[in-house]
């Protein structure tokens, strides 16, 4: 036996907001101004009085340090597992001479290396930059560290410079 159901249509009569709540709720964004910040700018008095805590728009200035760090890609001594190096030997990207590995992290795409973890062996990393306390483990687990690149050539250039700006000065006197 087919039960017939009524429309939902038809069971709504007599009920105004049809159990959509209050009468203003279920309206667009038009009747509370646009949506979301909309209209807080140049003509937006009335809207105003509520958001005097907000702040819109770019605020202050970022560190420079802050700016560059965010560029910098980062790699943690704990990531740098065995399983990590050979596939890394592998593919190529790392040699294993006698008992240490040699690994470019600059030409894998980090440019710093962190110091979480523990050190796979002995290894031999050449990287932009290095925490002291990666530095540190791995010494510790016979290894070494080479800093190439850019933080590393900058400041022996700036270094060479200043020495010979002390030279020609010397000369001079």
């Amino acid at each position: 036996m087919v039960v017939h159901k009524r429309k939902k249509s038809i069971k709504f009569r007599g009920h105004v907001t049809h159990g959509w709540g209050s009468r203003k709720k279920r309206r667009g964004a038009g009747s509370r101004g646009g949506r979301g910040n909309a209209g807080t700018g140049k003509r937006a008095g009335q809207k105003k009085a509520g958001m005097k805590d907000r702040v819109l728009g770019r605020v202050g200035f970022r560190a420079r340090e802050v700016r560059l760090s965010q560029n910098i890609c980062t790699i943690n001594l704990g990531n740098i597992t065995y399983s990590f190096l050979e596939k890394a030997v592998a593919q190529g990207q790392a040699q294993k001479e006698k008992d240490h590995y040699v690994l470019n992290l600059n030409k894998l795409g980090y440019q710093k290396l962190l110091g979480a973890g523990d050190s796979a062996g002995k290894l031999k990393i050449t990287v932009e930059r290095c925490s002291q306390q990666a530095e540190e483990k791995i010494k510790e687990a016979g290894g070494e560290v080479v800093l190439s690149g850019g933080v590393a050539e900058k400041t022996t250039a700036v270094a060479e410079a200043a020495l010979k700006k002390a030279k020609k000065e010397k000369v001079k006197n």
